[in-house]
């Protein structure tokens, strides 16, 4: 019973968006890049809205590939991969290993996938992993973009202290839409980055639709609120189902208060 009455009241704060209470009841907390962080006075939880989005292809195994190394990463045709291999910096001297895995044999070039459904592709990493899997080029190390809900942590937030550890849980909700998911914290990217970056997987469960990593095209519109649970991942480890992920988060949301005591924060 007590389940069933936390899922009508979670049903009511993510749809009743339109006629909620406006109110913002977590204290002021940061500022990033002109974005306000609000945080509650335990420190378990801390929220933001961004108009900003963009789609994060890492992580899914035909994420780049090597026949699009050299195409136009907008105006290119005729592309195999999710995203340009120019977006990671390569071929360039400084490409950027984080992002494409290197070579075993031959560091200054990135592993291509020998085998599997991906033949051919580039193996494409997040900076959450499975820590049970110790090979490197196993695409299946990594947090899929496609299949996975996860948002992108810039780089000089993510050293911000309070700001939490990849794997920490949280949830969003389009405030134009009402479309909402749970996520997790699944990658760090370029240090001055703004908050909003999101995988193609969270960009179509918040309303986007077939959102393009490599051109923005599909991807969602609307003012997005964010709540994340810094630290929860101590809680819990990694890999996680998406079903997990929901249960866990929906379970954190509840325990904050619900989407309504940081709806009125700007």
């Amino acid at each position: 019973m007590r389940s069933i009455i936390y899922m009508l009241l979670f049903y009511a704060w993510g749809t009743n968006y339109a006629i909620a209470s406006q109110s913002c009841e977590f204290p002021q907390w940061e500022h990033y890049k002109g974005t306000n962080l609000y945080r509650n006075s335990d420190g378990t939880a801390y929220a933001f809205k961004s108009s900003y989005v963009r789609v994060d292809a890492d992580g899914a195994p035909n994420a780049y590939h090597p026949d699009d190394v050299g195409l136009h990463c907008t105006r290119g045709v005729g592309f195999k991969g999710l995203d340009c291999p120019a977006n990671a910096g390569y071929p360039n001297k400084d490409w950027w290993p984080s992002v494409l895995v290197p070579n075993p044999q031959d560091s200054s070039e990135a592993f291509v996938q020998p085998s599997g459904p991906f033949k051919g592709y580039f193996v494409s990493q997040t900076s959450l992993r499975d820590s049970n899997i110790l090979d490197r080029t196993n695409p299946s190390r990594y947090v899929d973009a496609t299949n996975i809900p996860y948002i992108v942590f810039p780089g000089k937030f993510y050293k911000r202290s309070g700001t939490g550890l990849m794997g920490d849980l949280g949830y969003a909700i389009n405030l134009r839409t009402g479309d909402k998911s749970a996520f997790v914290a699944a990658d760090v990217g370029p240090p001055n980055a703004h908050l909003g970056e999101m995988s193609i997987y969270l960009g179509e469960l918040l309303g986007g639709t077939s959102p393009n990593p490599r051109t923005g095209a599909g991807a969602p519109e609307g003012e997005i609120l964010y709540v994340v649970f810094p630290y929860s991942s101590r809680q819990h480890g990694w890999p996680l189902s998406n079903a997990k992920i929901e249960q866990l988060a929906e379970a954190m949301l509840f325990k904050a208060g619900g989407f309504e005591v940081v709806r009125g924060c700007n």
